[in-house]
């Protein structure tokens, strides 16, 4: 594991909170992606 991914890992250890609020960040987004796709495939033509 490179330095970045073992100082994310600690972090996350000591702070479990964070851990949630990162999932769900995640989650968020993904769900805004998904949105803006079905947004740009709508078609509002005559």
């Amino acid at each position: 594991m490179s330095d970045t991914t073992r100082s994310v890992s600690a972090y996350l250890e000591e702070h479990p909170r964070m851990t949630g609020a990162l999932f769900m960040i995640l989650l968020l987004l993904t769900q805004a992606g998904n949105t803006a796709a079905a947004m740009m495939g709508t078609n509002a033509g005559p």
